[in-house]
């Protein structure tokens, strides 16, 4: 047991946070179903595209004022796309790294969730430091946002699995000898050029669904402990209530994604943290407060 003023470092913080998510969980699971005060509907706002510049601007104040803070988590981005980049084309599964690249999009909400503590934290005028993010394992919503995270990590698998699939229907079944030549069949071939199309068919559907019920959803769960149900309706109906906005921050996100890893992942370092922090402003202009 740690002494009284013991001061923790990363690796007890980290733990100890683990293991109160764990008692969160565990206790979710077993108690009985309850009604969450924040499930009454939230009220959705109509906003502009003026509002996606605004959120974007509000994104990079953020990312100025908590830059020293936000480092070491947005360094985590690059380097899992370069573990997981290294680890399909090591494994000769080359085809599927277009797809893995693409996929962090339908990651990004749950991957955004401690930058989402970091702006409600800036918006209060309470004080951040490099541990902000964890204090989402303690959020009274945090089994909800597991439950949801889940269902991102399902379809992005299932995201992988499609586009192996479309690939075997084209260029495939069998895996590409070298680089080179799997450049070459992309490009230079009508096999290719159908791969390129019916996949990226394919991931935008996919890309579609976690963007309609994840663009609200995760910031009003951390902000006021809203179950998932709840919080993928009010998501549908601000995608609904704004198609125009909503279409056009979508594309924003996915271009700064794909834009992000193209340089080996390096821009995500940056371009994670701002759109983090300009989602949780576009969340605040989008849903009225409670």
């Amino acid at each position: 047991m740690p002494a009284r003023n013991h001061v923790e470092n990363p690796f007890e913080y980290v733990i100890e946070r683990i293991s109160w998510a764990y008692s969160d969980i565990r206790r979710a699971i077993t108690a009985p179903p309850r009604r969450h005060e924040a499930d009454r509907p939230a009220t959705v706002r109509r906003i502009q595209t003026a509002d996606l510049w605004a959120a974007l601007r509000e994104g990079f104040h953020d990312l100025g004022v908590a830059r020293s803070d936000v480092v070491f988590i947005a360094l985590f981005y690059p380097i899992v796309g370069l573990v997981l980049g290294w680890f399909f084309s090591s494994l000769n599964l080359l085809p599927l790294v277009l797809p893995l690249v693409t996929g962090f999009a339908l990651l990004g909400p749950l991957a955004a969730i401690g930058l989402y503590e970091i702006s409600r934290r800036l918006e209060a005028g309470a004080p951040v430091s490099w541990s902000t993010p964890f204090e989402v394992l303690r959020s009274p919503a945090f089994s909800s946002i597991l439950g949801l995270g889940a269902i991102l990590a399902l379809t992005f698998f299932a995201w992988l699995a499609a586009a192996w699939g479309v690939y075997a229907l084209t260029l495939g079944p069998q895996p590409p000898a070298s680089l080179g030549g799997f450049l070459s069949d992309v490009f230079r071939t009508p096999a290719g050029w159908t791969m390129i199309v019916v996949g990226g068919g394919v991931g935008f559907l996919f890309a579609a669904f976690v963007f309609a019920i994840g663009v609200v959803s995760f910031p009003l769960m951390l902000d006021r402990d809203v179950g998932i149900a709840a919080a993928v309706r009010t998501s549908l109906r601000a995608v609904a209530a704004n198609p125009g906005p909503m279409a056009l921050w979508g594309a924003i996100i996915a271009g700064a994604l794909f834009l992000g890893s193209i340089p080996v992942f390096a821009g995500l370092i940056l371009v994670m943290p701002v759109l983090g922090h300009a989602s949780w402003r576009l969340y605040r202009r989008v849903v009225a407060d409670a």
